[in-house]
């Protein structure tokens, strides 16, 4: 089992995805399953899954996430000056990419820091059913909505809308509920998973609802660093 790279070229080209739509989604979890201490992911988290992350962003074309999610870890924009900046352009990437939520209900404030400090505007992806004037509000903060469905969300629509903006290879990063939703639509390509050496018991796990059926996955990739293993998995 190979180590995992610290050059970020290295690391990026373990990663590196081929030309062409693709979702891949990224969590850390425990042994048990648990994906948060306390509520939050950075508990589990170690250097090496930090740098996963950032590359995995660098190499997305937009990060898609859910408004629960975004809200609990605080979410910012990427931005030209932050890490994930200075690694998209060290990689030849443009150094911002839109951070796409998803919210039935379109539960974004305009005076958010994902709307009010993004150098590329944001996206939200929400459905008809949610309040019309809340929709005109993001709209006329900057944000891009995305009405993707009547009552729900529907994800394989809000990905066509995606790729056809030039946002092809898009990075989830959930929480559970929108990769569940992802599941059970069938647009997951592949989750690339952190496996903490910690027992955290009870909360939240990766998959909080039973899946319509089993998905099968096939195990790509596995690297590892002070004990934790990160392990990519094609669902497709």
């Amino acid at each position: 089992m190979p180590p995992l790279p610290h050059d970020p070229a290295e690391l990026a080209d373990a990663y590196r995805l081929a030309p062409g739509r693709h979702l891949r989604v990224n969590f850390v979890a425990s042994l048990d399953g648990a994906i948060s201490v306390d509520g939050r992911s950075g508990g589990l988290g170690s250097d090496g899954d930090l740098r996963v992350f950032r590359t995995l962003r660098a190499l997305a074309d937009a990060v898609l996430v859910g408004a629960g999610t975004a809200a609990a870890e605080g979410y910012r924009p990427v931005l030209p000056d932050s890490a994930v900046g200075r690694l998209r352009a060290r990689l030849g990437r443009p150094g911002v990419c839109p951070v796409v939520i998803v919210s039935r209900r379109a539960s974004l404030r305009p005076d958010d820091q994902l709307v009010t400090a993004a150098v590329t505007p944001t996206l939200l992806v929400t459905c008809a059913a949610a309040d019309a004037d809340q929709r005109a509000a993001l709209t006329g903060a900057g944000v891009e909505v995305l009405v993707c469905g009547d009552d729900d969300v529907d994800l394989p629509t809000a990905l066509d809308a995606l790729a056809e903006r030039g946002h092809e290879q898009v990075l989830c990063e959930g929480g559970p509920a929108l990769f569940t939703a992802a599941l059970a639509a069938g647009v997951v390509d592949e989750l690339d998973l952190s496996i903490a050496p910690l027992l955290v018991g009870g909360g939240l796990g990766l998959l909080p609802h039973a899946l319509p059926s089993p998905v099968p996955a096939e195990l790509r990739q596995v690297l590892h660093e002070d004990g934790v293993l990160f392990t990519r998995y094609d669902l497709r």
